[in-house]
This record gives C-alpha cells, structure tokens and sequence, in this order.
C-alpha cells in the first residue's frame, strides 16, 4: 500500500511519536522510509564570521536531531536521512513531491515558536497542500 513514507522529524514528543509509528507502518508494508529535518534559512545579512558560526550551529543542531531520529528508527532495509535548509512545511511539501511518497507521517505540533489553534501551524500547512495522504500523530 505504502512504498515510500516520509517522516518529518523536529524531535519534539510528538514526533517521537510520529516516528514510531512511521517505523511500525515501514516494517509492516516492507515501505522505504526517508526522514526529513528542515530548519530556517540563515539570514544573508549576518556577514563573516557570524554567518559560518550561524551555519555550523544549526547544522551541528539538526545533526543531533537526526541522531535522535536514527535511535528511534533501530534497524531498518531502506532508511534514508536528509537535512534541509528552509521553512519546514515547504521543505517537507517539496521533499515529498520529489520522492514521489505515498504517506506523510508527521506530529501535530513540533518545535515552532508559533502555534496553530487547532494542529501546529507546520503541520497544518502539509495537511493543506500534500498531494499524498498525511498522517498527523498526537
């Protein structure tokens, strides 16, 4: 039913959550599993040094976060990881288009600073604009 799934992952309860049920859906459908991680665009305007000191925080951060993401998921055939650089929701958006998924799996609220009334603003804008099922975890 599912050859491909795409996690999002942030690292927050819910996508811990997420994440084990993502493994258990990839396990039972013999499914392809790519975890995704995006954070925010480094703002040009910092200038030498900041912008490689700005650069290598967030990246030294969003490995950590798939390191966390890689513990959960134990042993899998076909587990990919990619790190990208913009608003979470597009990238999610755009990685599932390139990768042809078949299902989402995300949590309904992540890391943001901002939250939406009902599902977290991230998730809200995936369930809106996917081309594929979306599996929100609470």
């Amino acid at each position: 039913m599912f050859k491909n799934i795409l996690l999002a992952f942030d690292g927050s309860a819910h996508a811990q959550k997420a994440a084990r049920l993502a493994v258990d859906l990839a396990r039972q459908y013999g499914s392809g599993l790519c975890v995704v991680h995006a954070y925010e665009p480094i703002p040009d305007y910092l200038g030498e040094p900041f912008l490689q000191e700005a650069i290598s925080k967030r990246t030294e951060a969003a490995d950590l976060v798939m390191e966390q993401a890689r513990a959960l998921l134990g042993e899998l055939p076909q587990v990919e990881t990619e790190v990208l650089e913009g608003p979470a929701a597009e990238a999610i958006l755009r990685a599932a288009d390139v990768r042809k998924v078949d299902l989402i799996v995300m949590g309904t609220r992540g890391l943001g600073q901002l939250s939406g009334l009902l599902l977290g603003s991230q998730s809200q804008k995936v369930l809106t604009h996917a081309q594929c099922p979306v599996l929100l975890v609470r």
